[in-house]
């Protein structure tokens, strides 16, 4: 017998494991860390695409981040939509006339107010919601609804090189977006996002608080670059690849050279298991009410 061996006290283990729960307890509050959720252009497979009740349902569900869109108008007030025109599927105008002008552009905030954008539903999502009487909100009433959360938000400029009569120049773009950033005193809550590296260039010198974000790919043509080359060459910090072009190995890469990977629009389980074990730091998806219930499952929230 090994008589010089005392067996610990019972409170000494107690103790033991207690550490080690709190040890496993931090672990898995850092990975849900790593993988923030992005609501692409707020929920749009519960809610209408933009809209206000869309962000707010975002909001309620546990979402990060409100990834959403800007157009123009022809006023110069930013409002939020995908589209540089009114879409011929999920918005309506009450008036022949009205319809004739859906060039955001081209409208007036007091035009652009009049048209329905959440009667009608949207058939790629049949779950969507229908709530008409919905608008297309500005910027600046995305910001006065939401800022008394926590969330974050992920701003996309839709800027075309081959069409500039369709928004303002790039440098009148993003001064625009940042004086209302900086009404609402959100710089740090900010990403700027972009598939045109124009506006995110004019940027930078604006502001260094706002976080910049490259999306890609531009095209099928560049659906094979090395997208942590295309991000640096932007200045930005963040890699917002399609999420058919992520791996493990280019996000290892974009790590190395201090880049976040939030790969764009993953929408189902095995696509969010794949950005997961490629090493995403986050996700954006229509449905992030359905992905912050998969990662909570999964143990990584």
């Amino acid at each position: 017998m090994f008589t010089g061996l005392k067996r610990p006290p019972a409170m000494l283990l107690g103790m033991r494991w207690v550490l080690l729960a709190i040890m496993m307890s931090a672990m898995t509050m850092a990975a849900a860390e790593k993988i923030q959720v992005h609501g692409h252009r707020g929920a749009r497979a519960a809610m209408p695409e933009n809209s206000l009740p869309a962000f707010e349902y975002a909001i309620a569900q546990g979402a990060d981040v409100l990834e959403l869109d800007l157009a123009v108008t022809q006023d110069n007030i930013l409002v939020v939509s995908h589209d540089p025109e009114m879409s011929k599927v999920f918005c309506q105008a009450p008036t022949p006339e009205l319809a004739a002008q859906r060039v955001i552009r081209q409208m007036p905030l007091k035009q652009l107010k009049q048209w329905d954008c959440g009667a009608l539903g949207n058939p790629e999502f049949p779950k969507q919601s229908k709530i008409p009487g919905t608008r297309v909100p500005t910027l600046d009433e995305v910001f006065k609804a939401t800022k008394g959360s926590r969330v974050e938000y992920n701003i996309e400029t839709k800027i075309f090189k081959n069409k500039p009569e369709l928004t303002p120049t790039p440098e009148e773009f993003s001064k625009l977006v940042l004086a209302v950033v900086k009404k609402h005193n959100l710089e740090s809550r900010v990403i700027l996002q972009s598939f045109d590296d124009r506006t995110l260039i004019a940027m930078k010198p604006l502001s260094p608080k706002i976080r910049l974000s490259m999306l890609t790919p531009t095209g099928m043509a560049d659906a094979a670059k090395n997208w942590v080359e295309t991000t640096q060459a932007a200045g930005a910090f963040i890699a917002s690849p399609h999420f058919r072009t992520v791996t493990k190995e280019r996000v290892e890469q974009a790590h190395r050279a201090g880049l976040k990977v939030v790969p764009w629009t993953a929408n189902e389980p095995a696509q969010w298991q794949a950005l997961v074990d490629a090493g995403s730091d986050a996700i954006i998806s229509d449905d992030p009410a359905a992905l912050i219930a998969w990662l909570k499952a999964k143990g990584l929230r």
